[in-house]
């Protein structure tokens, strides 16, 4: 089999965890990755970002609309 074949059986059973253990599962997969690197400048704007938010002042939306909006765009291609 595959790299990528082995991914898609993979992926095919994490799809059937419960939502939790999926959750549990990225959260792994995330810890197993190199660490990312961010500039001083990403770091600051970040921050400023999430005051924002903490504030009330940012306005939040929701995944599904981004992601709607996204496959909208990316249809009309």
């Amino acid at each position: 089999m595959t790299t990528m074949g082995g991914a898609r059986k993979v992926l095919h059973d994490a799809l059937a965890l419960p939502a939790e253990e999926r959750a549990a599962l990225v959260d792994a997969l995330t810890e197993s990755l190199e660490p990312v690197t961010v500039s001083p400048e990403w770091q600051g704007e970040i921050g400023r970002r999430i005051e924002a938010i903490e504030r009330g002042e940012a306005k939040l939306v929701p995944w599904a609309e981004v992601r709607a909006r996204l496959r909208s765009k990316i249809e009309t291609r």
